[in-house]
């Protein structure tokens, strides 16, 4: 059975009557057009030229700078994640704005065949990207999903863990995403976060303002994921932060 086949029975069932849910380019499509992207970030993440240089050059460039340097790099970053997730065999893992797969592939091979990972994203040519580099990678227990963030198509309880790494800054309805991510998650699921993280430096903080307001980025306060992951029902949550940016994870009760 292909990754396709073994993750249907994961999505609401008003997406598996009718149109709603189409093959395209090798992922599955549960919109019918191109959403709505506003901000320069946003924007650019739709674009082809942007997907081609993204994994290898654009998203570790950009971390560095974000994370300062001596901040964890590409690897370390699927490293913290694969533990704040706390990955085993057989899991089932929501990538949630997947990009090119990097991260996707990674849960793929720590959860094994038995485990399945369902990478998502709004940009299509990202998730291109994705499909190809995964299938010369030979993986065949990832599947890719064009969707929004804050309307997942899946349904409730779905999931052993959910990951959205260097994404819910970017998101027009970050706190709706979260919601969406919590009730995807199983009792006892985990969700780990890499996002933006304000500095507590009252300059430095006045030129994130301006920065985010022409980017669409935004700028997050110390304690207001992790404030927000425990309001969402998550126990254990931990935070590690570095340079601008932060590393947030939990479980849910």
């Amino acid at each position: 059975m292909s990754a396709g086949e073994r993750a249907l029975p994961l999505f609401r069932a008003e997406y598996l009557a009718g149109p709603g849910l189409q093959c395209r380019d090798g992922y599955l499509d549960v919109v019918v057009r191109d959403l709505e992207q506003e901000g320069i970030a946003r924007e650019l993440m739709q674009t082809s030229l942007l997907s081609a240089v993204y994994e290898r050059w654009w998203r570790p460039a950009l971390g560095r700078a974000a994370k300062g340097l001596l901040g964890p790099g590409m690897a370390d970053e699927r490293r913290i994640a694969r533990l704040l997730l706390a990955l085993s065999p057989g899991d089932g893992v929501l990538d949630v704005a997947c990009g090119p797969g990097n991260f996707s592939r990674d849960f793929a091979r720590a959860v094994g065949p038995d485990g399945l990972v369902v990478g998502i994203d709004a940009s299509r040519p990202m998730l291109e990207r994705a499909v190809r580099e995964t299938k010369g990678a030979r993986i065949e227990n990832v599947v890719f999903v064009h969707g929004d963030a804050s309307a997942l198509p899946f349904r409730d309880s779905s999931f052993d863990a959910v990951c959205c790494f260097a994404a819910l800054n970017l998101f027009a309805e970050p706190f709706k995403a979260l919601d969406q991510m919590t009730r995807v998650l199983t009792p006892g699921g985990r969700i780990a976060i890499f996002t933006s993280c304000r500095s507590r430096t009252a300059p430095l903080a006045a030129v994130e303002s301006a920065v985010t307001a022409r980017t669409g980025l935004r700028m997050f306060g110390q304690d207001e994921i992790a404030d927000a992951l425990r309001e969402h029902g998550f126990d254990g949550v931990r935070q590690r932060v570095s340079g601008l940016t932060q590393f947030v994870g939990g479980r849910l009760r």
